[in-house]
This record gives C-alpha cells, sequence and structure tokens, in this order.
C-alpha cells in the first residue's frame, strides 16, 4: 500500500516562494508518474503539475506554468513543487497523487490518480 505524505505548506506572501514536498512510502518509487493537485474552498479539485517516472517529462496546468515548477528525486522517494510567485488565486489544500504504473492515459484526470495524500494547506497573502 502506497502512503504519500506531502509537507512544505504554510503562509506565503505573494511574490515570494515556496516549496512542497511529498515521500513516498510502500512502492518502487522510481516506477510511478508522480503528480500534485490542489482544492480550493467551495471548488473542486484541479490538476497542478506531473512528472513522468523518470523526471524527463512534466506536466503543468496553464495557471501555473512558467511559476511553479515539479521535480523529483528517485533515490530520496520525493517529489517537490516548487511555487514561485505565487498569487492569492494559489491558495489551496495542495495533494500529492501517484499515478498507476506504466501510466499512458491524461495526468490532468483525477480519476486516473491511484493514491492520494492527506494534503498540505497553501495561503497566499496579498
Amino acid at each position: 500500500q502506497v502512503q504519500l505524505v506531502e509537507s512544505g505548506g504554510g503562509l506565503v506572501q505573494a511574490g515570494g516562494s515556496l516549496r512542497l514536498s511529498c515521500a513516498a512510502s510502500g512502492r518502487t518509487f522510481s516506477s510511478y508518474a508522480m503528480g500534485w493537485f490542489r482544492q480550493a474552498p467551495g471548488k473542486e479539485r484541479e490538476f497542478v503539475s506531473a512528472i513522468s517516472w523518470s523526471g524527463g517529462s512534466t506536466y503543468d496546468a496553464d495557471c501555473v506554468k512558467g511559476r511553479f515548477t515539479i521535480s523529483r528525486d528517485n533515490a530520496e522517494n520525493t517529489v517537490y513543487q516548487q511555487m514561485n510567485r505565487p498569487k492569492p488565486e494559489d491558495t489551496a489544500v495542495y495533494y500529492c497523487a501517484t499515478y498507476p504504473l506504466s501510466y499512458t492515459g491524461t495526468y490532468y484526470d483525477r480519476n486516473s490518480v491511484d493514491a492520494w495524500g492527506r494534503g498540505t494547506l497553501v495561503i497566499v497573502s496579498s
């Protein structure tokens, strides 16, 4: 059973920076694509970023392109989300996600996620 534990959330000023981490255990981390989703109050959970098992390919939602960067360290079983120049509208609970083995579908679809972390809250103040 895979376990995903997020950390790094908190209060950040707009225009600042914050790095989220997600530590994975319970499966061969380097074999699975990973992603970040977020859910703001009263809104549906939405895709933010994803990264292939090797780290060679990354995908970002249009709303975070050029500001957020996903990366992974397979030796540490950890995936990161670097948040640069966050905006108040980035305020949300951020969830780490893992996709099924050898997944080749769309990363944007939250129904494709194999397992979720419990989330970490990010509040961006203006």
